[in-house]
This record gives structure tokens, C-alpha cells and sequence, in this order.
């Protein structure tokens, strides 16, 4: 398992923890339809995240976790967009 928002920074959605922790307090990510609002939320594969992007939402499949951030086609096999 891993934190929610060490996941939203290597999957590369929030360029440092301190906007992803920023985005969870604010309401801006759900986690399997739930509303987060704690940074530290446990995260497993097969998850689904809903994100606020600015003027977007996005809903996406976690299909992997990571120990660090790495390249973007690393952070790209993380997750699978939801249509």
C-alpha cells in the first residue's frame, strides 16, 4: 500500500507533495467515489481515483505503485485513464 499523496506525485499529476496534500485537503480527489480528505489515505492497485484538474475531471485506475518518481512513461504505467 502506499499514501495517496506520494502516488498523485510519482504518477506525476502534482509537480510536489505539498500540491497533492494540498489538492486531498480541498476536496479535489475522490477515492472510489469517497471524498479523501487526509493525504496519508492508503492507496492499492485497482483503486479509482477521480481528480479536479483546474476546469476538468479525471478518473482514473490505479494500476501500480511506485517507490520514487521516475520518468514520465513510468508515472504513465501507474494509471489508466477512465473514459
Amino acid at each position: 500500500m502506499n499514501r495517496l499523496d506520494k502516488w498523485l506525485f510519482h504518477a506525476r499529476f502534482c509537480r510536489t507533495r505539498l500540491l497533492a496534500q494540498t489538492a486531498i485537503a480541498s476536496g479535489g480527489v475522490r477515492l472510489n467515489g469517497a471524498k479523501v480528505d487526509k493525504p496519508g489515505h492508503a492507496l492499492k492497485p485497482g483503486d479509482v481515483l477521480t481528480l479536479r484538474m483546474g476546469a476538468k475531471i479525471v478518473a482514473v485506475r490505479v494500476m501500480g505503485l511506485a517507490q520514487r518518481r521516475g520518468s514520465a512513461a513510468d508515472a504513465r504505467a501507474l494509471y489508466v485513464v477512465l473514459e
